[in-house]
C-alpha cells in the first residue's frame, strides 16, 4: 500500500546533480547517504523507496543519537541530584524528512529530529518518597576481604536509589544485572548446591539477603525468595535470600498505595539498607530478628574451593 502511494509521487529525473542527504545531530555529522542507495525501481524512471534500507538507516541513527534518561538520585550527603532527560530518534518525523528529500531530486541536509525520554523518577517524586522510614536492616562483613567487599559495593550501588512504584514487582537479578568480570565483579566464595566454591560475584547474596530483611520488616509483599543450601553467617537462620543470574531470584511486589525507595549504604564492614516512602503510605511493618554484630568467619581459599562458576 505504501509503495502504491509512492508511485503517485514525483518522478525523479537523474541529471547528475548532487543528491546526497547529509544528516546532523546537534551540529555533528553522523551520516551521509545517496538517493540511489535507497531506490527500488519497478518501472523505468519511476523509483520507489526501499523501505528495508530506510529502516536500517534509522536503526543506525537511533544508536548514535540515543541517550538514556537518568533518574534523580540522592547522594551520600543526602542531597537530591536532579534527573536528566534522555533522547531517541523521532522515527515518524525522520521518515517525513527522508521522503521529502528522496522525491525532491535535490541535495539536502537535516538535523535529526529527537523525542524526549522522561526519567522514571524526578526530583519532586524523590523528595516525597524519602520522608517516611518503613524499615531497615544491617548486616556485617569483613572489609579486609577485598573481593567480597567489591562485589557488595557494586550490587548495593545497583539497587541504591531504586524506586518501586505501586503494583510494580522488583527483581533483584533484573535491577542488578549480570555479574561479570567485565562489570567489575571479582571471584569470591559462594555456596552452590551445598558446597563451597569460588565464583564471580561472591558476596552478592549478602546484599540480596539484607534487602530481603529490610523489605520484609517494612511489611512489603515477598513474591520469590530462596534460602541457601547451607546456613550463611551474616543473617539469622532462615533469613537469607540466595540469588544467581542463571538460577534463583529475589522478588517482591509493592502493594502499597505509594512508591517505595531503596537506599543502600556500605560503610566499612557494615551494609545497611533502608526502605522509605511518603507520609501518605499505608503499611504494616513486621517484626523480624536482627543480624548478629559479630563478624562472620571468613573462608580461606584453598584446596576445598572448586573451579569458578558464574554467580
Amino acid at each position: 500500500m505504501v509503495k502504491l502511494i509512492f508511485l503517485l509521487s514525483l518522478i525523479v529525473q537523474q541529471s547528475g546533480q548532487p543528491d546526497h542527504l547529509t544528516i546532523y545531530s546537534e551540529e555533528q555529522l553522523i551520516a551521509e547517504v545517496s538517493r540511489v542507495e535507497f531506490m527500488e525501481p519497478l518501472l523505468p524512471d519511476t523509483p520507489l523507496i526501499d523501505l528495508e534500507k530506510v529502516d536500517f538507516l534509522m536503526k543506525d541513527i537511533e544508536q548514535q543519537v540515543y541517550q538514556q534518561p537518568i533518574d534523580a538520585r540522592i547522594d551520600i550527603n543526602g542531597n537530591i541530584i536532579p534527573e536528566e532527560p534522555g533522547y531517541s530518534l523521532n522515527k515518524q518525523a525522520f521518515q517525513n524528512l527522508f521522503y521529502s528529500y528522496f522525491y525532491s531530486n535535490k541535495a539536502a541536509s537535516v538535523n535529526v529530529p529527537r523525542q524526549v525520554l522522561h526519567p522514571r523518577v524526578d526530583s519532586e517524586l524523590l523528595s516525597q518518597v524519602r520522608t517516611k522510614l518503613l524499615g531497615q536492616y544491617v548486616t556485617f562483613f569483613n572489609s579486609q576481604n577485598k573481593e567480597r567487599s567489591q562485589n557488595i559495593s557494586l550490587s548495593a550501588e545497583a539497587i541504591n536509589n531504586y524506586v518501586v512504584f505501586p503494583g510494580e514487582t522488583f527483581s533483584f537479578n533484573k535491577v542488578v544485572g549480570k555479574r561479570t568480570a567485565e562489570r567489575g565483579y571479582l571471584p569470591a566464595p559462594v555456596i552452590v548446591k551445598g558446597e563451597l566454591t569460588e565464583g564471580i560475584g561472591g558476596g552478592i547474596c549478602q546484599v540480596s539477603s539484607t534487602l530481603y530483611n529490610a523489605v520484609d520488616r517494612s511489611g512489603v509483599q515477598i513474591v520469590e525468595r530462596y534460602s541457601h543450601s547451607k546456613r550463611v553467617p551474616y543473617v539469622p537462620p532462615g533469613r537469607d535470600a540466595t540469588v544467581s543470574w542463571y538460577g534463583p531470584d529475589f522478588t517482591f511486589k509493592n502493594s502499597y498505595n505509594q512508591p517505595i525507595l531503596i537506599q543502600a549504604r556500605k560503610l566499612g564492614g557494615k551494609l545497611a539498607i533502608f526502605i522509605y516512602s511518603s507520609e501518605d503510605v499505608n503499611y504494616q511493618p513486621r517484626k523480624i530478628p536482627s543480624a548478629s554484630r559479630t563478624l562472620p568467619e571468613e573462608v580461606e581459599s584453598g584446596s576445598n574451593i572448586k573451579q569458578p562458576k558464574q554467580q
